[in-house]
C-alpha cells in the first residue's frame, strides 16, 4: 500500500522557509552592524562566555558560540534529517523516477563547485575549504523563489526544495567524513548503543516523542565527545523517528511541525547573528580576488549554475529523469543560480575548515557576496523569463 503524504508538514516547512529567510536576512544585517560598531567587543565577549552545568561528576561547559554551533545547530540538522526521511519515504525522493533528477542535479551542484574551489586552492593553506561552495541554503533559496510567486511553476519550487534537501544530505556526509578530526571509539560505541535503543523503540512502534528526544540528548553528548561533529546526532536521531502509512499525523510529522517555527524563527537567526559578524577591512576586498575568495564566489555562483544545469541535462538526455512540469531549461538555469545561495551551511563548513581567523573572515565575506549575487541574479533571471513570456502572449 502506497504511503499517503500529510502535506501540512511540507506547507509549514515551505511557509516557514519563506518568512525564516527574511528574518535571517534581517539578522545578517544586525550582525554586520554590531561587528562594525562600538558594540563589537562586547558582542565578542558574550560569544566567548562559558556556560554550563554539573551533572553528578560530569561537567558540561562550553562557550556561547559553541552552544550555538554544536547544540542549537544539531536541532537544525534534526529538522533537516526529518525532512530528508519524509521525502525518502513519501515525497519527492520516494521513488527512483521522482528522485533521479533532483538527486543528479544536486550531485552536479556539489561536484562542480568543489572542483572549481579545489582548482583555485590546490596546494595552498586554504585547500581544506573545498566543501564550502557545495552547500545550498534551504531557507534563503526558498524565500527568494517564493517571492517570485506565480512567475515560476509550482513544480520548480518543489524541485528546488528536493534539490536543497539532497544537497544538505551531501553536506552532512561531507562534514561527517572529511571534517572530523580525532575519533574516540569509546564514545562512538556508546553513541551506537543509544542509536540501537532508538531503533528498537521504532521497531516496537513506540510513538511518544519523549522515547526518542531524551535518548537523543545522550546521543548528542556521546557523538560530541567522539570527535565526530555533534550536529550529525540530529540527523541520526531524525532517522529513528517513526513515520506511518496513513494520512494521520505521524510522530515524524508532528516533530517536524513543532520544530519548524523554533528553527526558522530562532535557531537560524541566532546562528546568523553569531557567525556573520564580519568586521569590514580594506584588505577584505583584496581577499575576494584571492584563491580562497574566487574559489568560493565562482564555486557557489558559476559552479552551482553549471553543475545543476549540466547534470540535469545529462539526466534528461540519458532518460534518467524528466524536467518539472511546465518548466524549461531556462528555468533550470535560474534554479541553478538560486542554488548558489550557500550561506548557513557554507558558513558552518568554513568554521570547520579553518583555524586561522582571517581565513574564516575572508570565507564568510566571500560567502555573503556570492549568496547576494546568486540570489539577485536568480531572481532577476527567472522574473525576466516570466515577463518575456507574458509579453509574447499579450
Amino acid at each position: 500500500m502506497a504511503k499517503l503524504l500529510n502535506l501540512q508538514a511540507f506547507r509549514d516547512f515551505f511557509r516557514s522557509g519563506q518568512i525564516g529567510g527574511i528574518i535571517l536576512l534581517i539578522c545578517v544585517a544586525i550582525s554586520l552592524f554590531i561587528a562594525n560598531s562600538s558594540f563589537s567587543t562586547g558582542f565578542a565577549n558574550l560569544l566567548s562566555t562559558e556556560l554550563g552545568f554539573n551533572f553528578g561528576s560530569t561537567s558540561i561547559s562550553y562557550t556561547v558560540s559553541a552552544w550555538i554551533n554544536d547544540a542549537l545547530m544539531a536541532v537544525f540538522f534534526l529538522l533537516v534529517g526529518l525532512e530528508i526521511k519524509r521525502e525518502l519515504l513519501e515525497g519527492e525522493l520516494s521513488s527512483m523516477k521522482k528522485a533521479s533528477l533532483p538527486v543528479i542535479a544536486a550531485m552536479g551542484g556539489m561536484l562542480v563547485p568543489a572542483g572549481i574551489y579545489f582548482a583555485f586552492n590546490r596546494g595552498t593553506a586554504a585547500a581544506g575549504g573545498w566543501g564550502i561552495p557545495m552547500a545550498t541554503d534551504i531557507a534563503f533559496a526558498l524565500a527568494i523563489i517564493s517571492m517570485l510567486g506565480k512567475s515560476v511553476p509550482t513544480s520548480l519550487k518543489v524541485f528546488l526544495a528536493a534539490l536543497a534537501i539532497v544537497d544538505d544530505l551531501g553536506a552532512i556526509l561531507v562534514i561527517a567524513v572529511f571534517y572530523t578530526s580525532e575519533v574516540h571509539f569509546d564514545y562512538l560505541l556508546m553513541a551506537g548503543g543509544v542509536l540501537a535503543v532508538l531503533w528498537l523503540f521504532n521497531y516496537l512502534n513506540l510513538k511518544a516523542l519523549y522515547f526518542y528526544l531524551i535518548p537523543g540528548i545522550f546521543l548528542w553528548y556521546f557523538i560530541h565527545h567522539s570527535g565526530i561533529h555533534a550536529t550529525i546526532a540530529g540527523v541520526l536521531l531524525a532517522f529513528t523517528i517513526p513515520c506511518n502509512e496513513t494520512n494521520v499525523e505521524s510522530p515524524l510529522e508532528k516533530l517536524e511541525h513543532l520544530l519548524n517555527g523554533p528553527v526558522n524563527y530562532l535557531i537560524m537567526p541566532i546562528f546568523a547573528l553569531a557567525n556573520t559578524n564580519i568586521t569590514f577591512q580594506k584588505e577584505m576586498l583584496g581577499g575576494l580576488v584571492s584563491p580562497l575568495g574566487m574559489g568560493i564566489i565562482l564555486g557557489l555562483f558559476a559552479g552551482k549554475t553549471i553543475g545543476v544545469t549540466l547534470f540535469s541535462w545529462l539526466a534528461v538526455k540519458l532518460k534518467l529523469g524528466t524536467l518539472p512540469s511546465r518548466s524549461g531549461w531556462k528555468h533550470i538555469i535560474g534554479l541553478g543560480m538560486l542554488a548558489g545561495i550557500g550561506f548557513t551551511m557554507s558558513i558552518f563548513i568554513s568554521l570547520l575548515s579553518f583555524s586561522d581567523e582571517m581565513q574564516v573572515t575572508e570565507a564568510k565575506f566571500a560567502i555573503l557576496c556570492a549568496s547576494i549575487i546568486a540570489g539577485l541574479a536568480g531572481f532577476i533571471y527567472l522574473k525576466s523569463i516570466h515577463n518575456k513570456k507574458k509579453a509574447i502572449t499579450a
